[in-house]
């Protein structure tokens, strides 16, 4: 074979590849059986399509014909895109770590025809340089080594395998108190406190964190978790990392204040950062807040949404091959496109300089700003005027793959939106995201794919899918009352358990039982820049646990826990959001059932959001539907005219009321 098969894939990453002078293939059958054809090691490469170091290496070596030549005549090259293979990625990337002790994209592996890897690291230069291993150089060497020492490469890939496949050793714990202490201790150790965050540069938002810290704070009444949690995030919005001018957040801050940013935009960290602002405006009601989260929602439903409501995956750092230049502004430039006024009030309040603070040029950032939080009003035309001329000056890429996952994390932001912002275009975003899964994305038999893009569903679905999807499923029923939500909630959560449950340890494997078999079956506990399926799983299962009062949901939850406190034993700030879903379990909740003949209440949902209720609604039309998913509900009878609601706290409850402001009264 003497082409690059990639011009067939959908994935946009793959496609950036297709025009290589390297003979990719897609991961997949025909590949490993080529690469046994042809008797070659395996060159895999995994990235994304807006990765700032997998552009570098393709414009070094994989557009370069020298390095090209290489390849394909001692290689069999596989292209992969992270984002549509997540379980091959944490397969490798576990290979990466246990070798090397960190990892990164692009991701390089060196492998058997038997997928057995004997060499792991990152981005390679064409030629060594500054110490660091040369690309050539290396797979020069293991050609050599190919062809006259094999048995040593064979040797490495049987050991390295086998330990990768090897299970985990964590033991269950029972989920108590002192876990969430532990992680506050830790948080408090590394907090930042004149800018925020944890630890030194590079910073990354790591919402689920901030999320806990709050949760952590209104249950346990320590003000300094909310502190914490504030000053990061007052400090990311007022830097470069927020998109002061379109908005939306970038990736993550190279430096410790937040100013310059890693300049790609993903869907999820939009997604999570929008939530976790929506929990800190709900909390302290501070209106900085709410402007952030507007900002971010509208920046998504702007540029990251596509005709039929699905969200696309992110916009890269590079623009015309200058890692953030889209965003970028001097004082000069800001003259050209406002009048004199206008750019005096612009440069002031954002900082635009002539030294710059960013190679010369300035990022738009409020750090400098005491007045950042009483924006003077004609300001939001003047970033309007320089918005659009941002559009025409340059095009980002924009990587349009559909993924069920993060989707899944934005329609739970836009439902959350919808319930504290009381915003209808937010819950309409929401539901029409929903029917886009539903109808293009879900299969019959309600398994899920994890990628649609032109059309084509592709990939089986994986843990994150289910787990992620069922939470989006249960905000949005908190936001609307739909009890086909709730049944489909319930549907996936079935699935999980039947395709990724572990009975034997505990915890959800990342891939199903019935799914492509890798050389490990990677078992995701870790909360990174997203959760883990493993932890939103378990928030999942105490929800239907807490909302139908069905046992074997009660069982798995307490399992699942127990699982996700063993794991997080050693560091459990990195589970802040398994810790959310032990903080479900631990503390008190209440539980509402609302009996009615007209429909939504006015008022109920912003009640139970409110006074944080797991509430249910029951009225003639979704009767039957409701008991299918919570079987204690057929007992409740519809009035024949207004409402009742039956209030429960810790297993008890209260005698029946009929009045919303009765309700609010008892509660």
């Amino acid at each position: 074979m003497s082409e690059n098969l990639l011009i067939h894939e959908k994935s946009p990453y793959l496609l950036q590849h297709a025009h290589n002078p390297v003979h990719w293939y897609p991961w997949g059958d025909e590949a490993f059986q080529a690469a046994r054809r042809e008797d070659k090691p395996i060159f895999l490469s995994v990235g994304y399509s807006t990765c700032h170091w997998c552009h570098v290496m393709e414009r070094e070596s994989f557009e370069d014909e020298e390095a090209a030549a290489l390849l394909n005549r001692a290689f069999l090259a596989i292209k992969v895109d992270r984002e549509e293979r997540p379980d091959v990625d944490a397969v490798y990337m576990a290979v990466c770590q246990a070798l090397t002790g960190s990892g990164g994209w692009p991701l390089t592996i060196l492998m058997t025809p038997d997928q057995k890897p004997f060499w792991a690291g990152t981005y390679l230069p064409k030629r060594s340089r500054y110490g660091q291993t040369g690309l050539m150089e290396l797979l020069e060497r293991v050609e050599a080594l190919w062809n006259t020492g094999r048995e040593q490469l064979l040797q490495a890939g049987d050991e390295i395998a086998a330990h990768i496949a090897r299970p985990e050793n964590t033991r269950a714990s029972e989920p108590d108190k002192e876990l969430l202490h532990e992680a506050v201790k830790l948080f408090r150790r590394s907090f930042d406190g004149k800018d925020g965050g944890f630890g030194a540069a590079p910073k990354f938002p790591t919402p689920h964190n901030l999320l806990f810290l709050m949760e952590y704070a209104g249950l346990e009444g320590a003000p300094d978790s909310l502190h914490m949690a504030e000053t990061t995030l007052v400090q990311m919005a007022r830097g470069g990392l927020f998109d002061q001018i379109g908005g939306g957040f970038s990736r993550y801050s190279t430096d410790k204040r937040w100013l310059a940013p890693h300049f790609e935009k993903m869907l999820y960290d939009n997604a999570l950062l929008a939530y976790t602002y929506l929990e800190a405006f709900q909390r302290t009601e501070r209106q900085f807040y709410r402007v952030v989260v507007e900002r971010t929602l509208d920046y998504v439903l702007r540029e990251l949404t596509g005709p039929s409501g699905e969200f696309y995956c992110g916009q890269d750092a590079d623009s015309d091959g200058e890692e953030g230049g889209y965003y970028l502004f001097t004082p000069g430039e800001v003259e050209r496109v406002l009048s004199a006024g206008e750019s005096n009030l612009f440069c002031k309040w954002y900082g635009i300089t002539q030294q710059g603070n960013f190679e010369g040029k300035c990022i738009p950032n409020l750090l400098m700003n005491p007045d950042y939080d009483r924006e003077p009003p004609e300001l939001a035309q003047v970033r309007q005027k320089l918005y659009e001329y941002r559009l025409n000056r340059t095009k980002l890429h924009r990587d349009d793959k559909v993924l069920t996952a993060w989707n899944a994390l934005m329609i739970a932001a836009l439902a959350k939106a919808y319930r504290v912002l009381g915003e209808t275009k937010y819950l309409d975003a929401a539901c029409r995201a929903r029917d886009f899964i539903r109808e293009n994305i879900a299969l019959p038999d309600g398994r899920l794919r994890l990628r649609w893009r032109e059309g084509e569903a592709a990939h089986a679905g994986q843990l994150d899918d289910y787990a992620f999807y069922a939470w989006a499923l249960l905000e949005l029923y908190a936001a609307n009352f739909d009890a086909s939500c709730l049944m489909e909630a319930v549907s996936l959560a079935e699935q999980m358990r039947e395709h990724f449950w572990d009975e034997q340890r505990g915890g959800f494997y990342l891939t199903a039982n019935d799914a492509e078999q890798l050389i490990a079956r990677p078992k995701e506990t870790y909360d990174g820049a997203m959760p883990s399926g493993n932890s939103v799983a378990g928030l999942v299962l105490v929800r239907l646990w807490k909302l139908t009062g069905e046992e074997k949901w009660s069982e798995l939850a307490g399992r699942q826990l127990s699982f996700l406190a063993g794991s997080a034993q050693e560091y459990p700030a990195g589970f802040s959001f398994a810790l959310l879903s032990i903080c479900e379990m631990l503390y008190p909740s209440r539980e509402m059932v609302c009996v009615t003949a007209n429909g939504v209440p006015d008022g109920l949902c912003k009640l139970s959001e409110q006074n944080r209720l797991h509430t249910l609604l029951k009225s003639r039309e979704n009767a039957d539907l409701l008991t299918q998913a919570v079987p204690f509900t057929e007992h409740y009878s519809v009035p024949k005219s207004g409402n009742a609601f039956y209030l429960c706290k810790n297993g008890a409850c209260a005698a029946p009321v009929y009045d919303l402001e009765e309700l609010k009264r008892m509660i």
